[in-house]
């Protein structure tokens, strides 16, 4: 556990010199916003495009496994979607609650340590984490709140969220490296180089962007944000854990990755779509802020019991 800790400890290191420079002003909101443009459409791309050319939609997908996360997810998000619909808070607010009672940090924080700590036979299962969350739980909030505004489900909104995937670069990023790979076409030795330069920007980008832009986050409605990180960093990790390990055939290796990357803090993704939709930003805000800060220890404990 301490050795895990230990390893860990420099990303969240990085992390907290961003939320020191943030909360500083050194590095303002508008700077913020730019590192992360670059991290998210440049640098992260690379890495993932990188990751994904070497391997092939075979090694990648695997139906157990996505049925797993998709089963052990899904519940969490009904509970989540429960509990708001109880409170009387409306289908859009629930959407935005249950998101952020399961998608975790997966591409800013959870690509580049997992693989690190976990071994690169970790980045797989980790991308395939990333789709599912993108594909299927990405779609679903848009869905749900362009539905409850419209009334009704309509073409219109299967159109939005289609475009949505095909612009967001992650997709985009994996979907070129695995049909580069299909194609069993090798990569020249200057793209292999430009990409891995680029894509070793991601890990320390990333990381301190996400500190950076916790500073600006406010931890209001306290008692609903630790329902929510308690939700993310426990339910979700163990909810998957029953499913992965008990209800369907999950390689053990691919299962342990499967349920660290679910114990990851909430993604700073959400806050964008709830500011976005003007619904509940600061309830949003304060999960990510509680569950990035208790993770440091979560996130280790998770690592060491799955290892």
């Amino acid at each position: 556990m301490v050795d895990i800790f230990l390893k860990t400890l420099p990303f969240f290191a990085i992390i907290a010199l961003g939320y020191g420079a943030g909360r500083t002003r050194f590095f303002p909101e508008e700077a913020t916003a730019w590192l992360t443009r670059f991290v998210f459409y440049f640098a992260l791309s690379a890495m993932l495009f990188r990751f994904s050319a070497n391997l092939s939609l075979r090694e990648v997908f695997d139906l157990p496994f996505v049925l797993a996360y998709l089963c052990g997810t899904g519940a969490v998000y009904l509970l989540a979607t429960a509990v708001a619909l109880i409170r009387k808070r409306g289908i859009e607010e629930a959407a935005v609650e249950a998101q952020c009672a399961v998608i975790g940090n997966v591409g800013f924080l959870g690509v580049p340590m997992l693989v690190l700590l976990m071994g690169e036979q970790a980045i797989g299962p980790v991308m395939l984490v990333l789709a599912v969350d993108l594909v299927v739980f990405g779609s679903l909030i848009v869905i749900l709140i362009t539905g409850a505004r419209d009334g009704r489900m309509s073409l219109g909104i299967l159109r939005t969220v289609g475009l949505g995937l095909l612009r967001n670069p992650m997709i985009v990023s994996i979907s070129l490296g695995l049909a580069w790979s299909a194609a069993k076409l090798p990569i020249p030795v200057p793209l292999n180089e430009f990409v891995s330069i680029l894509g070793a920007a991601a890990t320390p980008g990333a990381l301190f962007a996400i500190g950076a832009s916790l500073a600006s986050k406010s931890a209001e409605r306290m008692a609903v944000a630790g329902w929510l990180t308690g939700a993310k960093l426990v339910l979700h990790p163990v909810a998957v854990a029953v499913a992965a390990l008990m209800l369907f055939p999950v390689d053990r290796y691919a299962a342990s990755v499967m349920i660290a990357a679910a114990a990851l803090p909430v993604a700073g993704n959400v806050y964008i779509l709830a500011q976005h939709y003007g619904v509940a930003p600061h309830r949003v805000s304060a999960s990510i802020l509680i569950s990035t800060a208790l993770s440091v220890f979560t996130v280790s404990l998770v690592i060491a019991l799955v290892g």
